[in-house]
C-alpha cells in the first residue's frame, strides 16, 4: 500500500477490517476492504475462494458467513502498536475509526447475557436430552454483558497479544457483524509446507502448577474422545496420510484442555470449503449427533451465539490458511462488552461445575477489560 493512498474510511465509506496475529508470531497483519464483505450461504461456498473468513456458529439471516477480499494488506510488529492503540501504518486514524464505528451497530439488549437462572433452565433442558439418550454430547454456551466505556479496540488487541502469546488473536469488524475480539487456542484447519493440521480440543479444568500432574476425570476424557473420533471420521472422507498424536494436556489462559493433533495431506485443496462444512461445528462447540445438536442449540440457548464458536482467519491467501474456532471471544458494543463461553455436557455433568467452567473461560476476556491482568497462555 502506498503511503499516499487513503483508506476508504477516510471518505466516510463503510469499511471491513481484520487485524490478526498467529500463535507465537512477533508480526501481525491487517487486511481491509472497502464496503461490506461477501456473504456466503455456507462453508461449501468457500471452495476455491481466498480471503479473510468470519463465520458464525450457524448461518442465519442475522449472522452471515463473511469473506473479506481486501484491497489493503500490511504486516508489522505487534510491538509497534502504541499502548493507546495507534497503528504504525499510513492512514492509521481512519483504520482505528473503522473499528470504533461498528461499535454502534449493537444488537438489542435482550441477548446481552445469560443470567444464572437462564443458565439453570438451559442446563436442565439440555441435560434431560442427554439422560434420555437423544444425544451423546451437547455444548451449552452463555454470554455475560459488562457495561462501561469501551477501550480502544486496537489497544485491546495489543493487550491480548501480550497476555496470550500462543493464541490466535484477531480483531474483526464489518458493517454487518459489528466488532469482535478473540484470543483462541483452537485450530480448525491450517496448512504449512503442504501439510495440513487440525486439533481436537476438549475437556476443561482450572490450570494447576504442573501440566504433567493434571488428573482428568472420566467425563473430560470421554468428551475429548468424542471430538477426536468425529474429526478422524471427517478427515477419512477428504484426506490422505492421516496421523493422530495425543491427547496431551495443554494450557490456555487460566484453564487446561486435552488436545489431540491431526496431520494429513489434502489431495484436492479446491474442496477446502466442503471439508470445513463437514468439520464445523465440531463436537467441541456443538455436540453429537452434529446436525441435531446444532438445531437444539439454535432453538434453545437463552442467548444467541452469533460469531462465538464460529471460525475465523485467512483462507488460501499470501499468509496461507490459518482458520481458528472463535473461542475466548467478545463483541465490543457502544456501551460495553458481551463475553461468551460454553462447556460440553454429558449425562454425568453437574450444573454448578459447568457454570464455573464458563466463568473460568470468560476470564480470558475479562483480563483484557479489568485492571492489572496477570494471566498468560
Amino acid at each position: 500500500m502506498k503511503e499516499s493512498e487513503t483508506h476508504p474510511a477516510a471518505q466516510g465509506a463503510p469499511c471491513s477490517v481484520a487485524l490478526y496475529r498467529l500463535p507465537g508470531a512477533a508480526m501481525c497483519r491487517i487486511v481491509a476492504q472497502q464496503g461490506s464483505p461477501a456473504e456466503l450461504p455456507s462453508a461449501v461456498a468457500l471452495n476455491d475462494r481466498s480471503g479473510f473468513v468470519l463465520a458464525p456458529f450457524a448461518v442465519s439471516g442475522d449472522d452471515r458467513l463473511l469473506l473479506l477480499q481486501p484491497d489493503r494488506e500490511e504486516a508489522f510488529a505487534v510491538g509497534d502498536i502504541s499502548p493507546d492503540g495507534h497503528l504504525p501504518i499510513a492512514g492509521s486514524p481512519t483504520v482505528e475509526a473503522a473499528f470504533r464505528t461498528a461499535l454502534s451497530g449493537r444488537r438489542d439488549a435482550a441477548d446481552r447475557q445469560t443470567t444464572r437462572q437462564h443458565y439453570a433452565v438451559d442446563f436442565a433442558n439440555f441435560h434431560a436430552q442427554l439422560t434420555e439418550g437423544r444425544f451423546q454430547k451437547l455444548v451449552l454456551a452463555r454470554s455475560a454483558f459488562v457495561s462501561g466505556n469501551v477501550q480502544s479496540p486496537v489497544a485491546l488487541f495489543r493487550k491480548a497479544c501480550q497476555l496470550y502469546p500462543y493464541a490466535f488473536v484477531a480483531l474483526v469488524t464489518t458493517p454487518g457483524s459489528g466488532t469482535w475480539l478473540m484470543a483462541t487456542p483452537e485450530i480448525l484447519l491450517e496448512e504449512k509446507d503442504g501439510l495440513w493440521h487440525t486439533i481436537a480440543l476438549a475437556g476443561t479444568m482450572e490450570a494447576g502448577e504442573s501440566l504433567a500432574q493434571a488428573a482428568w476425570s472420566t467425563k473430560n476424557i470421554v468428551e475429548q474422545r468424542y471430538v477426536a473420533t468425529y474429526i478422524m471420521q471427517c478427515l477419512e472422507c477428504f484426506a490422505d496420510d492421516i496421523r493422530e498424536e495425543g491427547p496431551v494436556t495443554v494450557r490456555a489462559s487460566n484453564v487446561v484442555h486435552l488436545r489431540s493433533d491431526f496431520h494429513f495431506s489434502l489431495p484436492d485443496v479446491r474442496q477446502i470449503g466442503t471439508l470445513l462444512q463437514a468439520l464445523h461445528p465440531t463436537p467441541a462447540v456443538c455436540g453429537l449427533p452434529k446436525d441435531e445438536a446444532c438445531a437444539m442449540i439454535v432453538r434453545n440457548e437463552a442467548a444467541p451465539r452469533h460469531y462465538y464458536s464460529g471460525f475465523c482467519g485467512p483462507l488460501q491467501t499470501d499468509a496461507g490458511t490459518h482458520l481458528f474456532v472463535s473461542l475466548r471471544c467478545m463483541q465490543l458494543l457502544s456501551d460495553g462488552y458481551r463475553l461468551y463461553a460454553g462447556g460440553g455436557l454429558l449425562p454425568d455433568s453437574v450444573e454448578e461445575q459447568e457454570w464455573l467452567e464458563t466463568e473460568a473461560k470468560m476470564q480470558a476476556m475479562r483480563q483484557l477489560i479489568t485492571p492489572n491482568p496477570d494471566s498468560r497462555v
